[in-house]
């Protein structure tokens, strides 16, 4: 039974000289600073330099076409409030590159109310004009539109072309201020095909995050993965449209450029119940939703930092579908299907070969953010590591098996090093080999030394303690 891990060599400070130019856009989902334990996630616990962009997600909507703020003791200063709002955007001091959103909207919203006020010139206008002034006010870099979705969940057939004129009006109103305008859309086909003139927004927005996940769940009979990279054989011809590939295709298709698409990452999975143990596959037959965590509470739903929680406790069976490149696991009549630290890694090397923008997260709080399950945050750094050329040392160069049971860290050997090459604790990178590295550990009177390889044409960086790309290495071009 194959053992295997991912680790980070001290992720430190992001090179910006490095930086491929590549969005990670980060949703924060602002409700999470109610989760019980482990699972309350406070603004301060954001490490903003791994994010390009931040949004804080959710305000809502009137009628009246003003926008309202959901939770004032949370969002605002007023009356002994969190001011979250504040608290958010005073990230930036840690990272000032780093761009700060609201985001408007979301499922819980539906679209009746944004259907209605786009519907009407004059309410409309009003509506931009509250944006520019809520942005202003709270000092954000920029505004997020998530309605979802127009012309369905209540919105009407005219929404499509009204919520064109929303956007070609804020962005008129946004280039006045410097804004950034973005915003969230449905992936597959058979929703996006409803909602979008796709080249006609794409004009107006600086970037367009699709949701590229929820492509099943227990709404649906049997056990079906959340976001598949590809689709498989046996599926049928509608759900073999599912999937992340057949959904960024249908976008670029049909006008969207591939440097604003942003392509949306989970970091939760979905989960069943199923109906017979003894068929834990895919397209598994379920009763129903899969037992709520213990932060998110929701049936059906988990977090990474849940399942990888329950991974420490053991009994679960992890297996990769090989044709949607992506693991599930199953544990009696529980199953999960989520991404994981090497299913983002092909999914960071797809968005690089099509060229696309980047990156986009639901949502960071659901990570491994306290590391209890090892390095902080694994899934954000895998994104870093691959799209900003920061690239994570792998120990073992073993894939994962179909079947493995409940996956623990492994170390580097210890080596017998160059003599002295051990100055201090810390990282020191061969002196003959480039790609060889060392960790030196401080015992007694000398060091405990393990050794580190980085990848075919890769670098250690000792400017980043990390391995980076030969030629951003000075010295070993």
């Amino acid at each position: 039974m194959n053992r295997w891990i991912l680790v980070f060599a001290a992720l430190a400070a992001l090179s910006s000289a490095a930086d491929s130019g590549k969005k990670i856009v980060c949703y924060f989902g602002s409700w999470a600073v109610y989760r019980p334990s482990d699972g309350k996630f406070d603004i301060s616990y954001i490490q903003p330099k791994l994010c390009t962009h931040l949004i804080y997600a959710f305000v809502g909507i009137s009628q009246e076409g003003k926008v309202v703020v959901l939770d004032a003791w949370q969002d605002l200063p007023d009356n002994s409030g969190k001011d979250g709002f504040g608290r958010f955007n005073k990230l930036r001091e840690q990272s000032p590159e780093t761009k700060t959103l609201i985001a408007i909207g979301g499922w819980n919203e539906g679209s009746a109310k944004f259907s209605a006020v786009v519907a009407d010139p004059t309410t409309r206008a009003r509506f931009v004009k509250d944006i520019v002034d809520f942005v202003k006010k709270y000092k954000f870099d920029g505004f997020d539109v998530d309605w979802e979705y127009p012309c369905q969940r209540d919105g009407k057939p005219e929404d499509k072309h009204n919520y064109i004129s929303l956007l070609k009006e804020l962005r008129t109103e946004f280039d006045k201020h410097g804004l950034i305008l973005s915003a969230a859309v449905a992936a597959a086909e058979s929703s996006a095909s409803q909602s979008y003139d796709i080249s006609a927004m794409s004009k107006y927005l600086d970037f367009i995050n699709i949701m590229a996940y929820d492509f099943h769940g227990a709404w649906e009979p049997v056990t079906g993965h959340n976001a598949p990279l590809y689709p498989r054989k046996d599926e049928s011809e509608d759900d073999r449209k599912l999937n992340v590939d057949a959904s960024v295709h249908y976008w670029l298709r049909n006008g969207c450029p591939p440097e604003k698409l942003i392509l949306g990452v989970p970091f939760y999975g979905r989960a069943f119940t199923l109906a017979d143990t003894n068929q834990h596959g895919l397209g598994a037959p379920i009763t129903g939703p899969g037992t709520a965590g213990p932060y998110t509470r929701e049936g059906g739903m988990l977090g990474y930092n849940e399942i990888c929680e329950s991974f420490k406790q053991g009994g679960w069976t992890v297996a990769r579908q090989e044709e949607h490149r992506t693991p599930y696991a199953y544990k009696g009549d529980q199953w999960v299907g989520y991404d994981d630290v090497t299913s983002f890694a092909e999914k960071t090397a797809y968005i690089n070969s099509l060229g696309l923008g980047g990156a986009m997260v639901w949502s960071i709080e659901t990570d491994d953010f306290l590391g209890t399950c090892g390095e902080k945050y694994p899934l954000l750094k895998t994104l870093n590591a691959r799209l900003r050329r920061q690239v994570p040392i792998e120990l073992s160069t073993k894939q994962p098996s179909q079947t493995t049971q409940s996956p623990r860290t492994t170390q580097p050997p210890v080596t017998a090093s160059p003599s002295g090459i051990c100055k201090k604790e810390g990282f020191v990178r061969d002196q003959k080999d480039c790609s060889i590295f060392y960790r030196c550990l401080k015992v007694d009177s000398g060091y405990k030394i393990y050794e580190f390889s980085c990848g075919s044409g890769l670098a250690f960086d000792p400017e980043i303690n990390n391995c980076n790309f030969k030629n951003l290495v000075p010295g070993c071009n």
